[in-house]
């Protein structure tokens, strides 16, 4: 089954269960993945449904944490709750060893020694951890390792 397939099966069962927060929070999400198809004019893949859900992901955890330092403690717990709905339909993300163990192939692969080779470990690096790990964390790796 597809991600979007899952995402409107899960849609159907919020809306028969009657969770509207899940609900909407899931109908948001659609909303976003056929705004993009429009704009294309493409049918979206697994691969980027998961790039617009790490992407809100994102967005949900910012306007958290500036919620939180405004004390609006109640919004900051609907966008946490919002990531974790949306961080379900993600695949398992790599740990920070998993992370490294790539990362130190992708490095002896292509003979990278120091931070001037990073742009070329990280190209490759995001395409194969995409949708597996967070872009940030993987440049903190990189940034160890070639230090």
């Amino acid at each position: 089954m597809s991600v979007k397939e899952r995402l409107k099966s899960d849609l159907i069962k919020a809306m028969k269960e009657k969770d509207t927060f899940k609900r909407e929070s899931l109908r948001f999400l659609m909303s976003a993945i056929k705004q993009v198809e429009v704009d294309q004019r493409v049918e979206l893949n697994d691969d980027d449904i998961y790039k617009i859900i790490q992407k809100s992901i994102k967005q949900r955890l910012d306007a958290a944490k500036q919620y939180k330092e405004a004390n609006r403690d109640e919004l900051h717990d609907k966008e946490i709750k919002e990531a974790e709905i949306l961080q379900t339909y993600l695949p398992k993300q790599l740990n920070d060893k998993e992370i490294e163990d790539i990362l130190k192939n992708i490095i002896d692969e292509i003979g990278a020694t120091s931070m001037k080779d990073m742009g070329k470990v990280m190209k490759i690096a995001t395409k194969k951890m995409s949708s597996l790990a967070d872009s940030k964390r993987i440049s903190q790796i990189v940034k160890q390792l070639l230090s």
